[in-house]
């Protein structure tokens, strides 16, 4: 049945760089998407970055056919009731905890990257517990919503709030599927409309097939362009090129993040070298963000400036407005999202977030039967799933054996004494967003633990 009732909409985070993306999804879409309510949420720390965007917002509104007014708050739960979409694109810590994430890794010669390795765990760990206090908020101010997940680690945080906080209604999004399909079609001379791509694997970690229009696959096509400039990978990822063979055994295209696990030593040399010339990927978001809000605060500024596509996160707001849309009018949208397994990938649980090609109706999610995967990526996809799976326990627990054993696993982390002193470190580091650590944060701290990076120390010293 389709709903015709107008939508509330709540976005968590709503300070983010990332909002006048959605904001513009929302406009371009409003003839089929209602909306009769906009909330945009945030905390203390993001106060002057949300009134930035949210007058940008209004005026991008104002300039729209139609009248719809921001409304901005720093206590949730002032802005849930009665939403019908709750949308999270938050950072617990803000850049802070991202440079931390990043350079303490990078100082032990390790893989210092946002979503993937000791710093995607450590954003898991900060993020899992915030989605649960928003869930048990909503359950009691707007049983009905939809929580569309766009905070990183998409898949961890997903699964966390349909298995472990039971909100069933939860879809987790990424922008690599979305910008695999907008650059690929036209290196193989086809148009996306002309394309059909199959998803599957995990956030981050998937792979994809692409047949024509007449049911031909052109998979192997679209390989011969992966290594290029435009060959689907997102700007935020060194393009390491893939060995041709490896891509000829696989039969499949890899997603971007892929390079950090295949050419995992390429990658750490230039993410080193990039962290001596000129810091993390963090502290170059430092200055990107900088601009972006100067533009947004521009009074003339009605729509989205150009240089947010610069951003890595660039098109996942689009997609959660596509998502949003597809719900609420029952349109059976095939989408890639993060969703519950159902039997789509055998070698997983059904009860498993996977990331699939599915059908967005007013049900949710319903993923897309891929079948039985390759024995390299079946391989690789159980360890995974299993490194996630102790990942959100921990996260929720505080256990820090848990934490111990998600470590030694991660493929991108140097398991023994050297991984141990980055998770000692990082916990240390992190002590302010960590209260389910507390315990274990004080016992390492009581033994002297601590980072020997000078720009984590002063963040530190300023209560960051």
């Amino acid at each position: 049945m389709i709903m015709k009732k107008q939508v509330k909409i709540v976005t968590i985070g709503g300070g983010s760089s990332y909002t006048p993306e959605l904001i513009e999804g929302f406009i371009r879409r409003y003839e089929e998407l209602p909306i009769g309510e906009m909330w945009l949420v945030d905390v203390e720390r993001g106060k002057e970055k949300l009134r930035i965007v949210s007058e940008l917002a209004q005026r991008m509104w104002d300039a729209s056919p139609y009248q719809v007014k921001v409304h901005t708050t720093l206590d949730r739960r002032e802005a849930l009731p009665g939403a019908d979409f709750v949308t999270t694109q938050f950072r617990v810590g803000l850049l802070e905890a991202r440079i931390k994430d990043e350079r303490i890794p990078d100082l032990h010669g390790m893989l210092g990257q946002e979503t993937n390795g000791a710093g995607g765990i450590f954003k898991a760990f900060r993020t899992i517990p915030v989605i649960g206090q928003i869930i048990d908020d909503m359950r009691e101010l707007c049983p009905d919503a939809w929580l569309i997940n766009f905070t990183n680690p998409s898949g961890m945080v997903t699964e966390a709030a349909i298995k472990k906080f039971g909100w069933k209604k939860t879809i987790g999004l990424c922008n690599v599927p979305t910008i695999a399909q907008m650059r690929e079609p036209g290196n193989i001379g086809e148009t996306e409309e002309e394309l059909t791509y199959q998803f599957a694997g995990l956030n981050h970690f998937h792979w994809h097939k692409v047949t024509n229009r007449d049911g031909e696959d052109v998979t192997a096509e679209v390989l011969k362009h992966v290594n290029e400039k435009n060959g689907g990978t997102p700007v935020n990822i060194y393009q390491e090129p893939f060995p041709e063979e490896l891509l000829d055994s696989m039969k499949m295209v890899p997603c971007g993040y892929h390079r950090y696990y295949f050419m995992q030593r390429e990658m750490l040399e230039h993410s080193i070298q990039e962290f001596k010339k000129g810091g993390t990927r963090a502290e170059q978001m430092y200055q990107v963000e900088h601009e972006l809000f100067e533009l947004y605060a521009q009074p003339g500024l009605h729509e989205k400036p150009e240089q947010l596509g610069k951003r890595g996160g660039a098109y996942y707001s689009d997609a959660a407005c596509e998502c949003i849309s597809a719900i609420y009018n029952d349109r059976h949208l095939r989408m890639t999202v993060s969703t519950e397994n159902k039997g789509a990938l055998p070698c997983l649980a059904p009860d498993s977030i996977v990331e699939v090609s599915s059908l967005i109706s007013a049900r949710g999610a319903e993923p897309i039967a891929w079948g039985e995967m390759p024995p390299a990526a079946r391989g690789w996809l159980q360890l995974m799933k299993a490194m996630e799976e102790c990942v959100i326990e921990a996260a929720i627990t505080g256990d820090y054996g848990l934490a111990l054993e998600a470590f030694t696993m991660n493929p991108l982390i140097e398991s023994g004494k050297e991984g141990k002193r980055v998770l000692d470190e990082l916990l240390v580091a992190h002590e302010k967003y960590l209260p389910q650590f507390a315990e274990k944060i004080q016992e390492l701290k009581a033994a002297g633990v601590e980072t020997d990076d000078e720009v984590v120390r002063e963040l530190l010293r300023k209560g960051l």
